[in-house]
């Protein structure tokens, strides 16, 4: 065997055991570490595997149309200063645009849009976009200080670090965005039950286990008048964002309830906020409004499943009540409207989002009536009981689901 030979096998060999050591880095520390942590040691091992001298990984603001820098070696002021590039602009910038890998052998301000680069002394570079299927993470970037530069099979190495990074980062945001998803969502229920005379309450809040968590919520208070609301609401999509956007409408619609006692004027200002502030954003509401005594009920509703209502000598039934479109959609273009129901002694009201009722291989009307039948004149916590059996049973909830019981048990 030529020299040759045996330095390419002695090559090969060398990147086969460093490729061993970065999947077992990613392995071991995906339970361990958040995301920049992951991304610091992730980046060490690939300044190993290379041999250079500085690495950096910018990720994706979808927002904002930029990468901003996540983690650094090397070139830690990419992070400390907070460093944001354009898409389309830079090295970087230019390689998350393209989706293709990029090698610079000049390095200064007619190639880079970061000065931090040059001023380091970095002679040659090379990027690889991180991607996952069609979508673009962000981009992983490495430098010498030397002027040595950077071959083909550099290129095919530092891709195939951009899959195991890409793929443990992935991993991992999506791992620690589900759990601070819930405890966001969970956080914003309330922690204490409203004290009505004459009325009783059940609630129940189960997150879905296929996907990620979602916009669901519900929410009971009562104003300094007495007045009781109850509101359940579904933001559209799943994820933080999805989380976050649920919480700015709560407390959108909290604030506008000490400004008009109405339910439909307290959702048409919800509207006009999510139309301008959360662009994009879809909701559907449902709420209702209670004042001493508590024998009637407004409910206003926008694009949600009405109550179901069950009173004494009838079947539980849907509330009759007009729905408005969903808030965001702009698609409101008369005033909404409420319904005002009697609650007789014993009434039972039921609110819910429709993951109580919506399954993939059956109508929603099944759902309904099964969510019907389950509703009976007893105390809101065996009703909430019996709901959830009938509904969910042993089933695998696919979306989050909120359900509130309330029941007047005697005039006040």
């Amino acid at each position: 065997m030529s020299s040759s030979e045996l330095s390419g096998v002695s090559h090969h060999a060398a990147l086969a055991e460093h490729l061993t050591k970065l999947q077992a880095l990613t392995d071991s520390t995906l339970t361990q570490l958040d995301v920049d942590e992951l991304l610091v040691e992730l980046l060490a091992r690939v300044r190993e595997i290379l041999d250079v001298d500085t690495a950096a990984v910018l990720l994706l603001d979808e927002q904002a149309d930029a990468l901003v820098a996540r983690a650094a070696c090397g070139i830690e002021a990419e992070v400390r200063q907070g460093v944001s590039v354009p898409l389309g602009a830079g090295f970087a910038g230019r390689i998350a645009a393209t989706r293709e890998a990029a090698r610079l052998d000049q390095v200064d301000a007619t190639t880079v849009a970061n000065p931090i680069l040059w001023e380091k002394g970095i002679k040659v570079m090379l990027g690889v976009p991180l991607l996952s299927g069609d979508d673009v993470l962000g981009v992983l970037h490495v430098g010498r200080l030397e002027n040595r530069p950077f071959n083909e099979d550099d290129i095919e190495l530092l891709q195939i670090v951009a899959e195991r990074v890409a793929g443990a980062v992935q991993s991992r945001q999506l791992a620690i965005e589900r759990a601070a998803t819930g405890l966001l969502e969970r956080s914003l229920l309330p922690t204490k039950l409203p004290s009505c005379p004459g009325l009783t309450f059940a609630t129940r809040y189960v997150a879905a286990e296929a996907l990620a968590v979602g916009g669901d919520w519900y929410d009971l208070f009562t104003l300094p008048s007495g007045q009781l609301w109850i509101v359940v609401g579904d933001v559209a999509g799943h994820g933080l964002q999805a989380a976050v956007v649920m919480g700015r409408i709560r407390s959108a619609l909290r604030a506008y309830t000490l400004v008009d006692a109405s339910p439909e004027r307290v959702i048409d200002l919800v509207d006009r906020k999510v139309n301008h502030f959360e662009i994009g954003t879809m909701a559907t509401l449902a709420c209702a409004v209670s004042d001493p005594p508590y024998d009637t009920m407004t409910l206003a509703v926008a694009g949600h499943p009405p109550p179901v209502v069950a009173v004494p000598g009838r079947p539980a039934s849907l509330a009759e009540v007009k729905t408005s479109p969903p808030i965001g959609t702009n698609l409101s273009t008369q005033p909404r409207s409420s319904t005002t129901i009697r609650l007789a002694p014993e009434s039972v009201v039921a609110f819910y989002t429709d993951g109580l009722i919506e399954r993939r291989d059956e109508s929603l009307d099944v759902g309904l009536e099964r969510l019907r039948k389950a509703i009976s004149l007893d105390t809101p916590h065996r009703v909430a009981r019996d709901i959830m059996r009938h509904a969910i049973g042993d089933t695998v909830p696919r979306d989050d689901i909120a359900l509130v019981v309330m029941r007047r048990s005697h005039a006040a």
